[in-house]
């Protein structure tokens, strides 16, 4: 307290609180994001499943001291956005994106999703059109479509997504680790990733709601991005491993660059899933000489 006119006790001053960054969707559900950075032209990072804007703060701090606006959010149903009961599919998780866009007014906006976060930029550009974009990269991305059907006959069979499914009903705290520490991040192949990108891969998957990650499986698995890959008409970059356990580079990034007109694609060789982490300073150089390019 300080001392007022006449020997008095004025109130302390309390701290204002820190607005939290949400945007309001169209059904009321709050999207979390962070925004970092300056005024430089704009970079949107979408995350893959089960995780959260988190699994992309590095590249963000990044592309931020490189003097770019960095922008990354919670899907619906993950980490700090609401868990909503409805809503845990493509079509939804494409116009989320669109209310925050347009929430922030982005333009010239380059668009950067990783895993299931590939599948949900293409699927903006599918169903609001590019206006808005000006490049798009794709990493470990599960488009075109990743589910094995008699139009998609180099896809992966129903078994492998009911599995997951499973452990998401029976254990889900006990899947996550299990894909931690196996086909995720490679770590079954060479034992050599940090315990501490582990740890985090499960902590992040925690923070998402049972139903939301349930759900979400079969958006990333049997959504069909290839109308929405036909629509994309900006610079786009995929990156893939060849070595990716999660979505196989003959079924993911090999296939979207032969289906984006004038796409460029960077294969890392004997390189797995979560190039974000594993592969982070290669993959940071590429997506600033692409994004600056």
């Amino acid at each position: 307290m300080t001392t007022g006119a006449g020997g008095t006790l004025d109130p302390p001053i309390e701290p204002k609180e820190a607005a939290v960054p949400y945007v309001t969707a169209d059904d009321g559900a709050k999207i979390f994001y962070k925004d970092w950075g300056t005024d430089g032209s704009p970079v949107l990072l979408s995350h893959g499943w089960p995780l959260n804007s988190d699994a992309w703060e590095a590249a963000a701090l990044f592309l931020a001291e490189h003097g770019h606006r960095a922008i990354a959010h919670d899907r619906r149903g993950h980490g700090r956005s609401s868990q909503t009961w409805h809503g845990n599919e493509m079509d939804t998780y494409a116009d989320d994106l669109a209310c925050l866009i347009e929430h922030l007014d982005l333009r010239d906006l380059t668009l950067v999703g990783h895993s299931t976060g590939g599948g949900e930029v293409v699927h903006y550009i599918g169903r609001h059109g590019s206006a808005r974009v000006s490049k798009v990269v794709l990493v470990s991305a599960v488009p075109p479509l990743m589910l094995r059907t008699d139009d998609n006959p180099e896809g992966l069979p129903i078994e492998t997504f009911d599995e997951i499914r499973a452990g998401e009903a029976a254990n889900r705290s006990q899947l996550y680790r299990n894909l931690a520490d196996g086909p995720f991040f490679g770590h079954n192949r060479r034992h050599d990733v940090d315990q501490g990108f582990r740890d985090a891969f499960w902590l992040q998957s925690m923070a998402c709601g049972h139903r939301a990650a349930y759900e979400c499986i079969a958006a990333f698995s049997a959504t069909d991005f290839r109308p929405d890959l036909a629509k994309i008409d900006v610079p786009t970059l995929v990156v893939h491993g060849d070595d990716d356990q999660i979505v196989p580079f003959e079924v993911g990034g090999k296939r979207s660059a032969e289906m984006i007109d004038g796409a460029v694609l960077k294969v890392y060789e004997g390189s797995g899933h979560a190039l974000p982490d594993t592969d982070r300073d290669r993959l940071h150089a590429d997506l600033l000489a692409f994004i600056d390019a």
